[in-house]
């Protein structure tokens, strides 16, 4: 190991508790006896460019310090960076954000009295990155995600959501917000390809999981197996939204794919289209990425955690 980490931080994950606690954060890591290097963000897509940066540079491990947002960013800071290959850099995060989706996967502290004397083990594992291909203003863009991607009603409250001045500050805060743009929200057509199969309807949700939880808790593909090089698919057809809200508890205990309108798959390729005049929206590791036609694919064991 390496006893040079690249610290990239982002001070305004959840509501600023990283800016607050990071005197603490730092009096930790020299107690331990870190060498690091650290660098904050400053805007969105920062942490991208931090990440290509630090590997050009030698850096081959890298710790992320906030949210599912941050930890996306860093994770395509690595898969974009030429250098060498992005299993060659080790990533681990200390979760300071509001869901911490990725890091509940992985069963992950927040504390950093737990979290970071863990690095120094250095116990690592291989995990599948996705990759999708979406339509933005026009263009086509690609993203990598390391945890859930979104379309339908996850897409349209992500991006609603990002167009509020005021950030959520916790999960429950989070699930409120859900309720309250469903009655906003209209279902959209749009066709599924997948393996042999062709599938149109006007769907509430569909999403992609490498791993299970996204949401703050919610296990809308609870067959997600994060080294088993395939997707998790998982699609709920048209419902009543007050059948949606009777469902929330199954959005948590794992028991979705139970209900006789979601079906769950596991693929390694697939496509979503829209029917008719209006776009489906994506989302992918809580960030709004774009609109169909879209296209998702996955890179087995194309990252290096640290657990």
């Amino acid at each position: 190991m390496d006893t040079n980490w690249y610290i990239i931080a982002n001070p305004t994950s959840r509501g600023g508790a990283v800016e607050k606690n990071w005197p603490q954060i730092e009096a930790l890591l020299q107690k331990l006896g870190f060498s690091y290097t650290v660098q904050f963000t400053e805007r969105p897509g920062h942490a991208i460019l931090l990440a290509q940066e630090a590997v050009l540079r030698g850096h081959r491990q890298i710790l992320g310090i906030g949210g599912d947002g941050t930890s996306n960013e860093i994770i395509n800071g690595i898969l974009n960076q030429q250098e060498v290959p992005s299993t060659d850099v080790a990533y681990a995060l200390l979760p300071f954000g509001t869901g911490n989706d990725w890091a509940r996967s992985y069963q992950l502290s927040s504390d950093p009295k737990i979290r970071l004397p863990q690095l120094l083990q250095y116990q690592t594992a291989l995990q599948d990155i996705g990759r999708v291909r979406y339509t933005r203003d026009g263009q086509t863009a690609a993203r990598y995600f390391a945890n859930v991607a979104g379309m339908a009603y996850d897409g349209f409250i992500v991006q609603s959501l990002s167009k509020r001045r005021r950030r959520i500050k916790s999960r429950m805060e989070y699930l409120l917000m859900v309720g309250r743009y469903l009655s906003k929200y209209r279902l959209r057509e749009a066709q599924i390809e997948f393996d042999d199969k062709i599938v149109s309807d006007f769907f509430y949700t569909i999403n992609v999981g490498i791993t299970r939880y996204s949401g703050g808790g919610m296990q809308l593909t609870p067959h997600a197996v994060p080294d088993d090089g395939l997707l998790a698919l998982t699609f709920a057809r048209k419902l009543p939204k007050w059948e949606v809200l009777l469902q929330t508890t199954r959005f948590y205990n794992g028991t979705l794919l139970e209900h006789p309108k979601v079906e769950g798959y596991q693929t390694k390729h697939l496509k979503v289209t829209q029917i008719g005049p209006t776009s489906t929206l994506l989302e992918a590791d809580g960030e709004f990425l774009g609109e169909t036609p879209v296209e998702f694919d996955i890179l087995p064991k194309a990252l290096r955690v640290v657990l």
